[in-house]
């Protein structure tokens, strides 16, 4: 089975340009799930049945493995079977019924499609300050990026003709994708708004406050909760409700899980499995199912 492992990994990094710690996390698993199988005797993808996958999942249970680990398991299973059978490699999905245990977690509060609409037509003027506020809005929303990485961005970061930017966090970089609300959005500030804000030709921070620097957590909040009140949203709205609106949106379209864990960022897909419960190539996926694409 090494060798479909080696296949479906190679898939991962190429085709759906997943990150190398993605890539070694599925392939850790999936090397687990085959010393399993070995164990017991089967040695082929297509020899895989159902209730042999059962066993395993029970095994870890007895094992004493976290239900959010074994959820992760769960999920490399289950897209290493569903690529198989996209490949023709195997008849059918043995992984098909496959559940994860249940994972204690609180679902995560988030805006309404129509919420968010609402609150996203509220910078509608052509002010400096209106435009910025909807490059923001439109482009936390479009990507699901954490507030301090929407704040650091650089103009060099942001690939519009291709809707397309560089993600940074602690650790690493990631490409993350957005529609072309945001893109428009993106480009009528740059045409009209950023060169007021500018006080140092230097600056390449793409949103500035009306001093000419960073744009801060705290006055990124006060603009949200603006909008917010004007829109007559009733929430405590946060800067993470749009990151968690984002997914949700595109887990309840059909978005797989995978998309949505390397669009976050998350190191770990079982960090994801709480947009599960919202479910009904990277790029592809996304224009398909973001509701601003």
């Amino acid at each position: 089975m090494e060798k479909e492992i080696q296949e479906f990994t190679g898939y991962l990094e190429t085709v759906k340009r997943l990150s190398r710690n993605t890539v070694m996390s599925y392939r850790g698993d999936l090397t687990k799930m085959a010393a399993y199988l070995q164990e017991q005797g089967i040695a082929r993808a297509a020899d895989v049945s159902a209730t042999v996958l059962s066993s395993y999942i029970l095994d870890m249970e007895k094992k004493g493995m976290s239900a959010a680990t074994i959820s992760r398991y769960v999920a490399s299973i289950k897209a290493f079977f569903d690529y198989l059978l996209r490949e023709h490699r195997i008849a059918e999905d043995p992984s098909f019924f496959l559940r994860p245990p249940k994972v204690e977690k609180h679902t995560p509060e988030i805006l309404t499609e129509q919420e968010m609409e609402c609150l996203l037509m509220q910078p509608s003027s052509n002010k400096p300050k209106e435009l910025r506020d909807r490059a923001m809005l439109e482009l936390l929303y479009a990507t699901g990026m954490r507030v301090s990485e929407l704040l650091t961005l650089h103009e060099e970061d942001i690939n519009l003709r291709f809707g397309w930017l560089i993600c940074r966090d602690a650790d690493r970089e990631r490409m993350v994708p957005f529609g072309e609300a945001a893109a428009q959005a993106i480009k009528d500030y740059l045409k009209i708004a950023r060169d007021v804000f500018l006080k140092d030709e230097k600056q390449t921070i793409l949103f500035l406050n009306c001093s000419g620097k960073p744009m801060s957590r705290q006055g990124f909040w006060k603009i949200l909760k603006g909008y917010a009140a004007r829109a007559g949203i009733d929430k405590d709205i946060t800067p993470r409700m749009f990151r968690h609106s984002c997914a949700a949106h595109m887990a309840a379209r059909g978005a797989g899980l995978p998309v949505i864990q390397e669009m976050r960022g998350h190191k770990d897909i079982a960090a994801t499995q709480i947009y599960a419960e919202f479910q009904i190539g990277m790029k592809t996926e996304y224009s398909k199912t973001h509701p601003r694409a």
